[in-house]
C-alpha cells in the first residue's frame, strides 16, 4: 500500500517552536523569580513584625475568608495546605500570642470557629499595608492595574 506524501514543515518552522518554547520557559522562570522574590519579602516582613511566616499566612487566611460564617481550624489547615493537627496546634501557638481567638461554634460545638484579635488584626494589617506597596513597586504594568483598582487594597 503506498504510503501518503509526508508535508515538510515551513523553512524556520522549527526555530520558530524552539523560540516560542524558550520565550515560554524565560516567561516562566522570570514569573517565578519574582514570585520568591515577593515571598522572601513576605516572608521578612512577617519576621520584623513578630510573626513567622506561616502565622502571617494563618492571620491573612482567617481575615480573607469567604464563606458564610467565620472559618474554622478545618478551613485554615486548608487554605495553609496543612493537616488538621498541624493547623490545631499553630492555632494553640497564636491563641498564646494574642493573635486569635476561638469559639465555639453555635451549631456544632465540636467545631472551633476563628476571629482575629486586635493585636492579631493590627500585626496583618501592619504587614498587608507594606506587602501592597511592595507588590506596587515592582509589578509588571498589568499587576498594577489590578492592585491599583482592587477594593481591598486599601484606596477608596
Amino acid at each position: 500500500m503506498p504510503q501518503p506524501k509526508q508535508r515538510r514543515a515551513p523553512a524556520g518552522a522549527t526555530k520558530r517552536k524552539a523560540a516560542a518554547a524558550t520565550v515560554d520557559y524565560r516567561a516562566l522562570a522570570q514569573f517565578r523569580y519574582e514570585l520568591r522574590r515577593f515571598l522572601a519579602f513576605s516572608e521578612e516582613g512577617a519576621r520584623k513584625a513578630g510573626m513567622t511566616p506561616r502565622q502571617h499566612q494563618a492571620l491573612l487566611g482567617i481575615k480573607g475568608f469567604v464563606d458564610p460564617g467565620p472559618p474554622t481550624v478545618g478551613d485554615i489547615a486548608r487554605f495553609l495546605l496543612i493537616r488538621h493537627h498541624s493547623a490545631v496546634e499553630l492555632m494553640n501557638r497564636m491563641a498564646k500570642l494574642g493573635l486569635v481567638s476561638r469559639l465555639a461554634d453555635p451549631d456544632d460545638a465540636r467545631r472551633v470557629q476563628l476571629k482575629l484579635t486586635a493585636k492579631g488584626e493590627q500585626k496583618l494589617q501592619s504587614v498587608s499595608k507594606k506587602n501592597i506597596e511592595e507588590l506596587r513597586r515592582v509589578a509588571s504594568p498589568a499587576l498594577r492595574r489590578l492592585l491599583k483598582s482592587s477594593p481591598s487594597s486599601g484606596e477608596d
